[in-house]
């Protein structure tokens, strides 16, 4: 592969993918300063019932309540923590589902805008957006491996880019090991 053609491929994918990697490490970022946006409940509905979060069909279950509370059921996959149940893609209205002692309490969530980011940047969004991340990983290890590939294939740059690879693993390294 020629230089030209790895600079090119270098470029292209940094320059598409650019704005994804801004905005994942925004919303990254304002997690780990602790804005996390706001997960609002806007309506909640108590059913007579039950729900085991054990159950074998608890996808079914939760659509069925879901039916029954006049909801609809649209979301992909369910996640239980505990006694709750949550359905996903939570990146967007999603509900919540508690039993009771008095039934089943659904919650209504829709999530702020940085909630919403936070959880696509965790991979709660639908399923062809975590396909997306997929490639937007793969990617990003294309960007790093031929930016690190132009930087020991030029004579020039290839001492102050090896010493700064292994500076950067060894601040990695040392974070890891104290973390």
């Amino acid at each position: 592969m020629s230089r030209k053609l790895l600079i090119n491929i270098h470029l292209y994918l940094a320059a598409f993918f650019a704005p994804m990697v801004i905005l994942m490490a925004i919303s990254g970022g304002l997690y780990l300063v602790g804005i996390k946006g706001e997960q609002r409940v806007e309506s909640s509905v108590l059913l007579p019932g039950s729900l085991n979060p054990d159950s074998v069909q608890l996808e079914e279950d939760v659509r069925a309540l879901l039916d029954q509370a006049g909801l609809g059921g649209d979301f992909e996959q369910v996640k239980v923590r505990g006694r709750e149940v949550s359905t996903r893609p939570s990146n967007r209205l999603n509900y919540r589902l508690t039993p009771s002692e008095g039934g089943v309490q659904i919650d209504v969530v829709k999530p702020s805008l940085q909630a919403s980011l936070i959880e696509l940047h965790k991979g709660h969004g639908p399923q062809w957006f975590r396909i997306g991340q997929q490639i937007f990983s793969l990617a990003l290890v294309l960007i790093m491996l031929s930016g690190l590939w132009l930087g020991l294939a030029a004579k020039g740059l290839r001492t102050r880019t090896l010493q700064l690879s292994v500076g950067g693993l060894a601040v990695f390294l040392l974070l890891a090991l104290f973390a």
